[in-house]
């Protein structure tokens, strides 16, 4: 490691040493828990993550200044807040994230040495015509991915990396194409994961009608559409991504970082697979993740807890989705789907069982960073949630009633800021939710914008966090530099949040949904032009 990556860890550290003399001296005046201070260590791993480009020690700095603001700078409690609440308790809560994130791998392998997805890049290449084709087609299949936005970003990456590539769209564009689909598209599905997150801290019975009320109002996830297809039409790019689709055009897609070795053994890769033998394992795990997420739904008690025993067929589908928890419902259609993935490919005579098995441990490494990162990420929010940042947002908005109308853009500015800081959209919610509720009075427009305004944030908030799971996941489907990704989507995440403010603040006093959503569509794309002006002529 350089002193430049260094040095600025050297200083944080030295920084929190010095305000934990301060806080001994002072007492408990100088608490952090509960204030400002709570949101400190993750915005202290994401600033090291950015400058040092180097994630995993930039995480770990941030759990540790955690552990020592969450126990006044005991050495031991530190370590054992450190390994318990940070380490084994993220694993024990995204284990079956991590099920799901390694059977996902497995059947990309899988489709890889059957032959299937080099030939669906042949069929692309030929069918797909040119960069434009190839990202409308990526932002199009990411759209119809909606029920969850783990599967979305895995799912849309590993389908859809062999047409990128082709096309010569640099991995770090493809990883903003799946990213920019996967929560935003989630967050506007009535039928998704994101929508059931929702509806559950909502009173009882008017979770999914406050939902779908809050969606034309969701200026950030439908702005997000229009500038993707508004970016690719008018053909250009700013900020790094301009860098990395310059390299990607001669050959170059990853710029900078390590590249992963999708296909080291390539020449053993099945002659005999078809287009087919892509779609039809893809379908099939479409088709039994949807109807294990609907069967889990219908299992989940009182308590929140899945248990077969509880099976209620009364639940329609609309319900058992709005009961349903992915965590559960998402590995145990991915073993399904994959052993009936690997029965159809030793069928098909692609593969054999042996070559079937040696799938397996390929598509765990595959997966290592993206589930190192994600452990630490999460490590990251305990830490945050030991130092109860819950109350300090809690606290700050309580007396914010009397702005009124111009309340919805600072609360999505507030959500922008904790999904950020914390990586999670859900923790977001479960967060805001109930002080939206409270602040506003039960059925009012300006109420539903605020809502709005909530779950845009969120969403908005995770899109640009280098410690979001989303984000992190959109890496792993791009198989892209987790930096880059981050370094070249925050320009653009950025841009539609600026104009998602506007609409915010203008939507209250419209009182209309779609003039309101007309209005930022303009906007939206007056500003592409005038970015693209301002780049043309510094080009020049």
């Amino acid at each position: 490691m350089t002193a430049k990556k260094i040095i600025p860890k050297i200083l944080i550290v030295a920084f929190v040493v010095g305000f934990g003399a301060l806080c001994a001296v002072q007492g408990s005046i100088m608490s952090p828990v509960g204030t400002l201070w709570s949101l400190f260590p993750p915005v202290v791993a994401i600033g090291l993550a950015l400058l040092t480009k180097e994630v995993y020690s930039s995480l770990f700095v941030g759990i540790l200044v955690g552990g020592l603001l969450a126990t006044n700078f005991n050495v031991i409690h530190t370590v054992d807040s450190v390994v318990t609440t940070g380490f084994i308790d993220s694993v024990s809560g995204t284990a079956g994230i991590f099920v799901f994130l390694v059977l996902l791998g497995i059947i990309v392998a899988l489709l890889n040495k059957a032959g299937g997805s080099r030939a669906f890049g042949n069929w692309a290449a030929k069918h797909v015509k040119g960069k434009i084709g190839a990202a409308i087609a990526t932002f199009v299949f990411g759209i119809l991915i909606f029920i969850d936005d783990y599967f979305n970003c895995l799912t849309v990456g590993a389908v859809m990396r062999p047409v990128t590539d082709k096309a010569k769209i640099s991995r770090s564009k493809l990883a903003y194409l799946i990213d920019a689909t996967a929560a935003p598209v989630c967050m506007i599905a009535p039928i998704s994961s994101w929508a059931a997150a929702v509806s559950s801290y909502a009173p009882d019975g008017e979770g999914l009608a406050m939902f779908i009320k809050a969606i034309p109002y969701n200026f950030y996830s439908l702005l997000t559409f229009v500038f993707i297809v508004a970016i690719t039409l008018m053909k250009f790019d700013y900020g790094p991504m301009k860098l990395h689709e310059l390299n990607a055009q001669n050959g170059d897609l990853f710029t900078t970082g390590e590249k992963v070795a999708e296909n080291s053994d390539e020449q053993e890769v099945s002659s005999k697979g078809r287009v087919f033998d892509l779609i039809v394992p893809i379908v099939t795990l479409i088709g039994i993740c949807v109807f294990s997420l609907f069967y889990v739904g219908r299992c989940m008690g009182e308590e929140w807890v899945f248990n077969s025993a509880n099976y209620d067929p009364s639940l329609n589908f609309v319900d058992a989705f709005a009961n349903t928890d992915a965590t559960v419902g998402l590995p145990w259609g991915g073993l399904i789907a994959l052993v009936v993935i690997i029965i159809y490919f030793v069928a098909r005579r692609l593969i054999t069982v042996k070559e079937a098995m040696e799938c397996i441990p390929k598509g765990f490494i595959a997966m290592v960073p993206a589930i190192l990162i994600l452990t630490m990420a999460t490590a990251l929010k305990n830490m945050t949630g030991l130092l109860d940042s819950d109350t300090f947002v809690n606290n700050a908005l309580a007396n914010a009633g009397a702005l009124n109308n111009f309340l919805p853009a600072i609360i999505f500015l507030v959500a922008c800021a904790i999904a950020f800081a914390t990586g999670t959209s859900w923790g977001t919610f479960g967060i805001l939710i109930p002080i939206v509720l409270s602040i506003f009075p039960a059925g009012s427009l300006v109420g539903t914008i605020g809502m709005s305004a909530c779950l845009a944030g969120a969403v908005c908030g995770d899109h640009c966090s280098p410690i979001s799971d989303t984000t992190i996941m959109s890496s792993a489907g791009a198989q892209c530099n987790h930096i880059n990704h981050v370094s070249t989507q925050l320009p653009y995440a950025l841009t539609v949040a600026a104009v998602s403010f506007v609409c915010f603040a203008l939507a209250p006093f419209i009182a209309n949904a779609w003039i309101s959503l007309a209005i930022g569509v303009a906007a939206m794309i007056a500003v592409l032009f005038v970015i693209k002006l301002v780049t043309n002529k510094k080009a020049a």
